[in-house]
């Protein structure tokens, strides 16, 4: 009588092994290259838009001659840009 609810626990755990196993070989799970080119995509969707952000914020600033009073925003506003773009590519992947 002390052995039917061991007998159950082990069934369940051995169904949930195979189950689990079959969600790895259907779904495997990506390589080491495949995962460096994730992070390399991720790393120019967010630093291009940011030096775009200071050249044209530098470009803007010698035409006016005002310091750094474009690039400094152009910065920001190219980050803000580069995170939302990384982002929305996470969620699609």
């Amino acid at each position: 009588m002390t052995s039917e609810p061991y007998e159950d626990q082990v069934r369940e755990a051995a169904q949930r092994a195979a189950s689990r196993a079959r969600l790895a070989k259907d779904a495997p799970e990506p390589s080491v290259a495949a995962r460096l080119g994730q992070i390399g995509v991720l790393g120019w969707l967010v630093v291009m838009p940011i030096l775009m952000g200071v050249v044209l914020g530098r470009l803007a600033d010698r035409t006016v001659d005002s310091g750094i009073f474009f690039t400094a925003p152009a910065i920001f506003i190219g980050a803000g840009i580069g995170l939302h773009a990384a982002w929305k590519w996470m969620h699609r992947q």
